[in-house]
């Protein structure tokens, strides 16, 4: 199989899980990413409050992080005060899948933990 044409090639990411990982890896993105699937859009605050335990800053920082790899736009109302709305981008969505994939492995790993402790 051509380098190109095989998903696992040796590129910039090393591997397409590689790829994957840099743009929904980390605490915050992937949480980030399934509350905005669950809404259409949602105001900074409103995500901040969504999430427990992420800083402001953090916050801040993953957002710009998933929207200069186009998964979450950005949407700036010009209004006192300023009123900014973050979306999933259409290809943003395409990520519905994998976020529901995990969703679901996460509550069977939480099933088997749960046994194997009472066992």
């Amino acid at each position: 199989m051509s380098e190109k044409k095989d998903k696992n090639y040796n590129g910039p990411y090393g591997c397409s899980v590689s790829a994957t990982l840099s743009v929904i890896g980390g605490r915050w993105k992937p949480i980030i990413i399934f509350k905005l699937l669950q809404n259409r859009y949602l105001r900074f605050g409103e995500l901040k409050r969504e999430i427990q335990g992420v800083t402001e800053r953090m916050l801040t920082q993953q957002l710009r992080e998933l929207e200069d790899d186009k998964v979450v736009a950005r949407k700036v109302y010009a209004q006192v005060p300023p009123r900014v709305e973050y979306a999933l981008t259409e290809y943003g969505k395409t990520l519905a899948p994998v976020m529901i994939a995990m969703r679901d492995w996460g509550a069977e790993h939480i099933k088997v933990k749960e046994e194997s402790i009472e066992a």
